[in-house]
Order: C-alpha cells, then sequence, then structure tokens
C-alpha cells in the first residue's frame, strides 16, 4: 500500500511538471518584440539595452523581459543593473596647483611647460619652456598634482580672488606622463550677486577616472582667475557603476507661475535631470521634488542654480541637478521667479538611470528575439554567476555582443489576444490548468482514501 502511494504522489508531481512545460511562456505573451542581433563569440551573449526599450517594460524591475528562440523557447539569463555604489567611501583631498602661463601671441595652442618632479612624481616646479618677458606672459591656466590619491576622481571643488566675479568657464585635461592629454569635458564655476543674495557655484563633476595630474585651461584667458584653493574629491568603492541612460525629452505641465511637473512612464531609479531652457540670459535658482504616487507627498530631491547666459559671444548654460537615485514617477520643479524664471511654457525635461545589461545563454536556433510587456509575469532572471559558471568582471567585457535592430515593435499576437498581457482580467489558460491540476490531486487522495479504508487481505 506504502508503494501505490509513492507511486501516486509520483504521478501527481510528474502531472505539475506537465502542466508547467505545457504552460511554459511564449513570445505571444508579451506586448512587444523587438529582434536581436549577435557579434561575436558565444553562446553567452552581452546586451545593453537602451532606455526607450526598457520603457516598454510593464514591470519597472524588468521582470517581464525574456529572449526567445526561433522556435519561441525561453533562454536562461541574468541582469546586470549595477546602481549607483551606496557604501563608496569619498575623502576630498588639497592639491597642488601650478599657474600655466604662455605668450600673448601664442593663441589656442597649449601651453608648454618645463617640469621639474620628486622621486614619487610629485610636482616640484612648473615654468614655461621658453623664457617669457616681462609684461607679455599670460595666465592660461593651471596644472594640478592629484598624483597623491590612489582612487577614480569624482570632482573638483575650486576657489579664487574675489576680483573675478562672474562665470569662469574651462576645460579639463587628465595625464599620467605630462606628455599625453585626455579631454575630460568642461568645467564651469561661478560667483556672482542675485536679490541682494550670493550665489556660488565652486564644485566641478569629473568623469570618475584615476588621473595623476589635471590641466585646466581658461577659455577666455584674459578672464583666468587666481586659483586660491583647490581640492579633489575620490571616491574607492568595491566596483564601478554602469554609465548613466539619457531619456528623450519628456513634456512637462505647468502647475503655476514658477511651478512645473512631469510624469514619468514609470517608477525608475533616476540619477540625474537635464531641463531645457529656451531663452538665453536666464537666471533660475530651483528645487527639484519627487514622488511614487499622487497619494503620497513631495519630498526634495536636489536644488541648484540653472542659467543659460550668453558671455564672450559663447552660449554658456548649467541645466542638470543630481539627484539621490531613488525610484519616482513623479517630478517637480520650483523656481525662484526673481530671477525671471524659465518662462509661462513647461520645460522639456530629460532624465537619467543607470544603464542596464542583459546576459543570456544562447540555446537553439536563432534569429533571437526580445519580448517585454507581461505585467502577470514573475522574475526568471538568473543570477550571473549561475548563468556563467567562471564569472569574472572580466569575463563579463569578453562576451559576444547582442544589439537590438530597430525599436520595440507591438505584439500583433498579444494585441490580438489582450487577455494574455492584461494584469486585470482573468487568464483562463492558468485557470483551466490549475483546475486540471486541482482534479488531478482530488482523484489521488480519493485513491488513496480508499486504500485505506480498504481491510488488510
Amino acid at each position: 500500500m506504502s508503494q501505490k502511494l509513492n507511486l501516486g504522489w509520483l504521478g501527481a508531481v510528474g502531472l505539475c511538471v506537465a502542466l508547467s512545460a505545457v504552460a511554459q511562456e511564449q513570445p505571444g505573451d508579451f506586448k512587444s518584440l523587438a529582434p536581436l542581433s549577435l557579434s561575436g563569440e558565444g553562446p553567452w551573449y552581452r546586451l545593453e539595452l537602451p532606455l526607450a526599450v526598457q520603457l516598454q517594460a510593464s514591470q519597472s524591475d524588468l521582470r517581464d523581459i525574456r529572449v526567445f528562440n526561433a522556435a519561441g523557447e525561453p533562454q536562461a539569463y541574468a541582469l546586470a543593473r549595477q546602481q549607483a555604489q551606496t557604501s563608496e567611501q569619498r575623502s576630498l583631498t588639497a592639491v597642488k596647483w601650478f599657474p600655466l602661463y604662455d605668450s600673448a601671441q601664442a593663441g589656442d595652442s597649449k601651453p608648454s611647460v618645463r617640469v621639474q618632479s620628486g622621486a614619487n612624481g610629485t610636482l616640484v616646479e612648473v615654468q614655461p619652456a621658453t623664457q617669457l618677458e616681462v609684461g607679455e606672459e599670460v595666465l592660461r591656466g593651471w596644472l594640478l598634482d592629484a598624483s597623491a590619491i590612489k582612487a577614480p576622481l569624482q570632482q573638483l571643488v575650486l576657489d579664487w580672488t574675489s576680483e573675478r566675479d562672474g562665470f569662469q568657464r574651462f576645460s579639463i585635461e587628465a595625464s599620467d606622463d605630462l606628455q599625453h592629454w585626455q579631454p575630460w569635458g568642461d568645467g564651469q564655476v561661478a560667483r556672482l550677486a542675485f536679490a541682494d543674495e550670493r550665489i556660488e557655484q565652486h564644485e566641478v563633476a569629473l568623469p570618475g577616472q584615476q588621473a595623476r595630474y589635471l590641466r585646466l585651461l581658461w577659455s577666455a584667458p584674459q578672464v583666468a582667475p587666481e586659483l586660491t584653493s583647490v581640492q579633489v574629491q575620490s571616491s574607492v568603492s568595491s566596483s564601478l557603476a554602469s554609465p548613466l541612460v539619457w531619456s528623450q525629452p519628456l513634456p512637462g505641465n505647468t502647475v503655476k507661475a514658477g511651478e512645473y511637473s512631469w510624469q514619468l512612464p514609470m517608477g525608475l531609479n533616476i540619477e540625474r535631470v537635464r531641463i531645457e531652457i529656451r531663452q538665453a540670459n536666464s537666471l533660475a535658482p530651483a528645487t527639484l521634488y519627487g514622488r511614487r504616487e499622487t497619494s503620497l507627498p513631495w519630498q526634495p530631491l536636489s536644488s541648484g542654480l540653472l542659467y543659460r547666459l550668453t558671455q564672450n559671444g559663447q552660449d554658456v548654460q548649467q541645466n542638470e541637478l543630481q539627484v539621490p537615485g531613488q525610484i519616482v514617477q513623479q517630478l517637480k520643479l520650483k523656481v525662484d521667479e526673481r530671477g525671471g524664471g524659465l518662462g509661462a511654457e513647461a520645460p522639456a525635461l530629460e532624465f537619467a538611470v543607470r544603464g542596464t545589461q542583459l546576459v543570456f545563454l544562447a540555446r537553439g536556433a536563432g534569429p533571437y528575439t526580445l519580448a517585454l510587456g507581461n505585467p502577470s509575469a514573475t522574475a526568471a532572471n538568473l543570477p550571473l554567476a549561475t548563468l556563467i559558471p567562471d564569472y569574472s568582471p572580466q569575463r563579463l567585457k569578453g562576451l559576444g555582443q547582442a544589439r537590438v535592430d530597430g525599436a520595440a515593435q507591438p505584439n500583433t499576437a498579444a494585441t490580438a489576444n489582450p487577455a494574455s498581457v492584461t494584469a486585470g482580467g482573468p487568464d483562463w489558460k492558468k485557470i483551466g490548468l490549475w483546475a486540471v491540476l486541482l482534479l488531478g490531486v482530488l482523484a489521488l487522495g480519493g485513491m488513496a482514501y480508499s486504500l485505506l479504508r480498504k481491510p488488510a487481505a
């Protein structure tokens, strides 16, 4: 009798497995499909998910994303969704700075210098490569010695003499040997009076890379200030965060004068926003607020000075705000109207989130298809170490690459059968399968009960 019961339960387990196989997801269960093209060596492929494709998902954590082969079979996959480091250790270090002089006739050419450094690479003296006549030299910029910092550089903090108020714009270059320089973008600091208040901007973002020396060259040498303090903020973390990916411009709504709002496509962990400033010579101290849904109160996320000014014939603007990486779906910007504001019409807004990589194990014949948009789907992704047995960050970079061919297209099969992808509607397929499963279990229970009641022979 015990053997018969065991066989019965094994049959129930087998029935469950069979029903699970029947209920396996198909491409038609998803709202959007996008073909993938593969390059490099498999069988693992790494896909950088475009933000526009991610927004086709029904779940903010991408639990409803799948990859199918030509036969409609789902592929094993993992998500590498590295957020900004919250456990990183930041430090602020004062560094030495040396003036870079050149002749007034040198124009935009880079100033050449003679450098004397110590045994450990620390700069001791910086002089022009050629002797300049008194009154002929022009201060082009500054050379910063960051050789003592052994961590990625995140931010510059500058201070300068009060004779040079207004906006200071300069280029940033990095080097490890003072011979080969890599551009690190542009920087801008400001000090000005606004509505009986003093507004100062001393911080300049750096790309989070390591370098021994930095070179700051002013766009207009005649207004290059005398620096009085230079600090560099660095950070150490266990791993590097993924790069930021930016959205398309998102139209907003005007709540009232100097107050604008935006509705994001879904709850997103945003880390930076970019505000459109249409009119030149606009100056707007602003505070950004966010919340997850309408029933919740607004929470302050960031504040700063937004501006777009014409200076020395150039259009100079600061239109970005950093956000401390939390999930929001609604944003609101309050602007101090004393500076003229941003206009009656709500400006467009772009937001940035951390990039997401999808790694899948190609099984079966291609072509392969990316599927998104199923509110009832549950998470099916594996840890990277499970998907790739000998996983390492270096191994991840060497995997084959997959790319989305064009934009994700609406799935006509899902459109024709909306019940399969509608969270609120009943899933009759699953209900029928569970009904069959329950009937099978009840039948097995009845058999077991009858066996127990039967008198022993």
